[in-house]
C-alpha cells in the first residue's frame, strides 16, 4: 500500500553578511491505491458529491461540504481549472449539501440531500434544489446561477403522509433523526426519465423500501421538476419506483443520450469502504429491473460517490469514470479526517476508471 504521512521540511539559506532565510515545506503523501485503472486526485477539496461532464475532458465536480463547483481536467490529477462559489447566489452562508446533479441542454440541475444533518438537526440551506447554466466546454465552461427552490422536502413529506406514510418520511426528516439510516430521510440521486426534459428522478440514499435489512432502492419522480425550477411551480409525484439494488440504495444514478442509465449502489450509512458498492444497469422505465454490471473495490479510502459519464452499454468493455468522497477519510495516518485537513491542497477526492461486466438479454 505505500507508506503515508505528512512532513515540514525547512529550508534555511544563507547570503552575504551572514542574513539568513527560512522556508517550510509542508509536503502530504497517502498510501498507494490499487484495483482500480487510470487513478487521479482531484486537489483542495476531499468531499466531491456530484459530477458533470462539461466536454472537452472536464467535469464540473461538487462538494457536499461547500457551495462551490469546480472544474477540472478528467485526466490529471491537481488542482481545479476553475472555481465558483454559489453561496452569495444561493443566500446561504453554511452549505446546501449539494449530493446529485443532472444536465439538460445548457442548464444544470442540482439538489441538497433535503435531508438533516448527521446531529439530527434541520438546516434550511439542505433543503434546496437549484439550477446553473453552462457556456462553453472544456477549460473554457463557465457556470452562472439560475434559479433556486427552497421547498422541495416539506413537498415529499406532504405526498408521503397524504399516500399514508408508505416510505416514513415525516417520521425520517423529525428533529433528532439522522439522515443515514435505514429509515432516515437523505437524496443523493437525480436524473432525468427516459426522453424527458421535465420529469426527474430523485433517488434516495435513505430510505430502504420497507426499511429493513435488504430492502429495496428509492426514487421518487417529481413530473413537473423544470417548472418547479423555473417559476416555483408546486412538484408534482409520480408513482414511486423500488428497485433491488441487492439491499443496497442510490448513491448516484446518471444516463446517456440513449437513455442507459448507470446506478452507482452503496450503504445507506457508509461514508467510507465499509460496505460494498456496485454499478447497475438500467433502462429508466418502472418496472424494468435493473442488472448488476460490476462490483466496485472497497479496499481504499473514501466513498464511490459520482458517476462522470455513461459510456454506450452495449459495447463490451464499456468504461466507467467515478469519483470518491474521501471527507471522511484518514489519508495520512495523522487520525484527521480529510475534510478537516489544514491544507487545502492536502484535500483531495479520487477519479478511476472501471471496465464494466458483459451482460445477457434483459432491458436495455
Amino acid at each position: 500500500m505505500g507508506v503515508a504521512g505528512l512532513v515540514n521540511a525547512t529550508i534555511q539559506r544563507t547570503g552575504r553578511g551572514g542574513k539568513t532565510a527560512t522556508a517550510t515545506l509542508s509536503y502530504a503523501a497517502s498510501a498507494r491505491v490499487g484495483g482500480a485503472l487510470g487513478t487521479r486526485y482531484l486537489t483542495g477539496s476531499s468531499d466531491a458529491s456530484a459530477a458533470v461532464d462539461v466536454g472537452g475532458g472536464h467535469v464540473l465536480v461538487a462538494d457536499d461540504e461547500s457551495n462551490a463547483l469546480r472544474l477540472y481536467d478528467r485526466s490529471r490529477s491537481g488542482a481545479p481549472v476553475k472555481t465558483w462559489d454559489l453561496g452569495p447566489s444561493l443566500g446561504w452562508k453554511k452549505e446546501a449539501d449539494i449530493e446529485a446533479a443532472a444536465r439538460v441542454g445548457d442548464t444544470v440541475y442540482w439538489t441538497g440531500s433535503l435531508g438533516n444533518n448527521k446531529d439530527g438537526k434541520y438546516k434550511a440551506e439542505r433543503n434546496t434544489v437549484f439550477t446553473t447554466r453552462i457556456t462553453g466546454s472544456g477549460a473554457d465552461t463557465e457556470v452562472v446561477f439560475g434559479s433556486a427552490y427552497k421547498g422541495l422536502r416539506e413537498d415529499l413529506v406532504a405526498w408521503d403522509v397524504a399516500n399514508g406514510n408508505r416510505y416514513g418520511f415525516a417520521a425520517g426528516t423529525a428533529a433528532g433523526e439522522v439522515p443515514k439510516q435505514i429509515d432516515g430521510f437523505n437524496v443523493e440521486g437525480l436524473e432525468f426519465a427516459p426522453g424527458s426534459t421535465t420529469t426527474a428522478y430523485l433517488g434516495f440514499r435513505a430510505p430502504l423500501a420497507p426499511a429493513v435489512p435488504g430492502g429495496k432502492a428509492l426514487i421518487v419522480p417529481v413530473v413537473n421538476f423544470d417548472r418547479v425550477l423555473a417559476s416555483g411551480a408546486k412538484p408534482v409525484f409520480g408513482e414511486a419506483i423500488e428497485m433491488d439494488l441487492g439491499g443496497l440504495a442510490v448513491r448516484d444514478i446518471r444516463k446517456n443520450a440513449a437513455d442507459q442509465y448507470l446506478i452507482l449502489a452503496g450503504s445507506f450509512a457508509a461514508d467510507d469502504n465499509s460496505d460494498p458498492y456496485a454499478l447497475y444497469q438500467w433502462d429508466g422505465v418502472p418496472g424494468h429491473a435493473p442488472r448488476k454490471r460490476a462490483d466496485l473495490p472497497t479496499t481504499d479510502p473514501g466513498g464511490w460517490e459520482a458517476v462522470v459519464g455513461v459510456p454506450d452499454l452495449r459495447v463490451p468493455g464499456a468504461r466507467v469514470q467515478l469519483i470518491t468522497d474521501n471527507g471522511a477519510a484518514d489519508l495520512y495516518g495523522d487520525g484527521k479526517e480529510a475534510k478537516d485537513l489544514d491544507h487545502p491542497e492536502w484535500k483531495k477526492s479520487r477519479s478511476a476508471w472501471f471496465t464494466l461486466n458483459t451482460t445477457r438479454g434483459g432491458h436495455r
